[in-house]
């Protein structure tokens, strides 16, 4: 497992930080660290009418109904087969919690030197991927934990808590 020391170029070029690899069949992505609470096996997914394919729905985590996203499906279109980890983050702005489904948890890693921002001609293709890394020859996405869910997806889950 690569463990450089680098910065990372997608978020203010600055600051150190890990990132949290994951699996997603044979792609790779990574997630600030910061933001991970904790890692578990998948819990029962509830779906939510209307929600983006990406967003495979919502389960108790901890007492709390809490959305979850197919990674697969919102970097690739593709959904996961069997995913065996559920992720859970803690959203910068805000006391959000969102649970992310992975095929498998590889472990921390410091952002590569490679680490870059996504260029131009990819701008309105990343609109959840801060920065693109190479590691062990593979493509890794690093991806923004707040834009994982759409605000759309939040405020039902929000209408949905008055109601109950």
């Amino acid at each position: 497992m690569p463990n450089q020391q680098a910065r990372n170029a997608g978020c203010d070029g600055a600051v150190e930080r890990s990132l949290l690899m994951a699996r997603l069949g044979t792609r790779a992505a990574a997630l600030p660290s910061t933001h991970v609470i904790e890692t578990m096996r998948p819990l029962p997914i509830e779906r939510i009418a209307q929600a983006p394919a990406f967003v495979a729905g919502i389960s108790i985590v901890r007492g709390t109904p809490t959305p979850v996203v197919d990674l697969g499906m919102l970097l690739d279109g593709e959904p996961l087969d069997a995913p065996r980890r559920l992720v859970t983050l803690r959203i910068p702005d805000g006391d959000r919690v969102v649970g992310v489904l992975v095929d498998d948890v590889i472990g921390l890693v410091t952002p590569p030197t490679s680490a870059a921002s996504l260029p131009p001609l990819l701008a309105d293709a990343g609109d959840r991927i801060d920065a693109l890394a190479e590691v062990d020859g593979a493509l890794l996405r690093v991806l923004e934990a707040g834009r994982c869910v759409p605000e759309e997806v939040w405020e039902a889950l929000d209408s949905a808590g008055e109601q109950g």
